[in-house]
């Protein structure tokens, strides 16, 4: 690929290898992608990918869990993974002369033998995991706006599962899950850093080239229709409420997608609107806006936590704020603020191959092919108050939408 920092190729069993070099850097970044999240997880088993992540880390039969652990520790990696609705992703981060190792590890999480007795014990940690969340008043807001809102579809599921999916789950459960997902074609090995992209692929094809292709393994997704209404859940072991509205958006690989990124920065984001006419008047301890984009879909939520009492002028005022910046627009300087801080984001990600793994990861998961920086700063630079009116008309936030609330306070009557 001339004149471009991206190595992209594919092994004979479908594994994508994709590599972006950054000579000027001392350090590499190796994560595997797999292209399935909560959405995927099976009829009744809501969870199994958040719990399939944990186990990965427990051993196969090459090498133990304590061999896995230390083994990154020898090289001084910085290793972790994630779970979300559409994707799971397992990374490390260490000196640019250990890419081998790192891969060589990594592709060891990625075939787990998933022990039964390890299983029993992990599934404790998983249960235990739920049961913290049961206190944290976001997450649940959140996991309670997606239920809702996207009623009757995997989308509706948390991540981390429910306490009857967990313990109904098998360890043969997650093995046939594990054959079916983490085929080779519905995964990516991302390498970053200052690295060679033929010792890359000489490194992938010895350390996965053997894994097979199960024809089955890939994903068959299709977008929630989302609902308009409301919805209320009374808990009384929080002194606060949250309160959440949310709307359609655009896809992250819509052409809008960095308007709708800027929409979001000017009603919430640092010195926003929100900010200042909601936070600094005392209506809320936390109010902002958060965007979710998947390949398919996307949806933007005003969100808040407040006293109970004041959920309704939250609410109101959330509602406000959006209907001004929709029949308005957006002034000047509040779209060269959030495109300056957009672009700072960008550059310094840029410099890190850390970050930059996951840009390249959701890139090679939704478009494709990687953007490099300056591809990704061009389509910042686009934004415009022309190109928000465009995206306020075609994805408009002064309707109904959909208001979920939840804490000591009944349902909050509609728009």
């Amino acid at each position: 690929m001339a004149d471009t920092p991206f190595f992209l190729e594919k092994l004979a069993n479908g594994l994508i290898v994709a590599v972006e070099t950054m000579p000027e850097t001392r350090s590499a970044a190796c994560g595997f992608l797999v292209r399935a999240g909560s959405r995927d997880d099976p009829p009744g088993l809501a969870g199994m990918s958040h719990f399939l992540e944990h186990m990965c880390f427990k051993g196969n039969e090459r090498l133990t869990s304590e061999e896995i652990n230390i083994g990154f520790d020898e090289i001084g990696a910085d290793t972790n993974a994630q779970t979300s609705k559409d994707q799971t992703f397992y990374y490390s981060w260490a000196r640019s002369e250990d890419v081998g190792r790192q891969i060589e590890l990594l592709a060891e999480v990625m075939r787990p033998s998933i022990p039964a007795d390890e299983f029993d014990v992990e599934k404790d940690v998983i249960l235990e995991e739920i049961a913290t969340y049961k206190d944290d008043l976001p997450a649940l807001a959140y996991d309670f706006l997606y239920e809702k809102l996207c009623w009757h579809h995997p989308m509706s599921h948390p991540v981390l599962g429910y306490d009857e999916t967990i313990r109904a789950m098998r360890p043969e459960d997650m093995r046939a899950y594990l054959t079916h997902q983490y085929a080779a074609s519905n995964m990516a090995l991302i390498v970053t850093g200052n690295v060679d992209p033929t010792e890359v692929m000489h490194l992938a094809r010895r350390y996965c080239g053997a894994w097979t292709d199960a024809s089955a393994g890939g994903v068959d997704r299709h977008p929630p229709v989302l609902r308009t209404g409301t919805a209320g859940r009374v808990s009384d072991r929080f002194h606060q409420q949250a309160v959440a509205i949310a709307f359609p958006s655009v896809s992250t690989v819509d052409p809008l997608d960095e308007t709708a990124e800027a929409v979001a920065a000017i009603l919430g984001g640092n010195n926003s609107r929100f900010f200042w006419n909601i936070y600094q008047k005392g209506l809320a301890t936390r109010v902002s806006v958060i965007r979710e984009e998947y390949a398919d879909f996307g949806v933007i939520i005003l969100v808040g936590l407040c006293e109970p009492d004041n959920a309704e002028k939250l609410a109101e005022a959330m509602r406000r704020e959006a209907g001004q910046l929709a029949r308005d627009g957006p002034e000047d300087k509040e779209v060269r603020r959030v495109k300056n801080h957009r672009r700072t984001m960008l550059a310094t990600e840029s410099e890190a191959p850390g970050y930059r793994l996951g840009q390249i990861a959701d890139d090679i998961d939704y478009r494709g092919s990687p953007r490099t920086t300056e591809e990704r700063l061009a389509e910042v630079d686009a934004v415009s108050a022309d190109t928000i009116a465009r995206y306020l008309k075609e994805y408009p936030i002064v309707s109904e939408g959909f208001l979920a609330t939840i804490g000591p306070r009944e349902r909050l009557p509609a728009k």
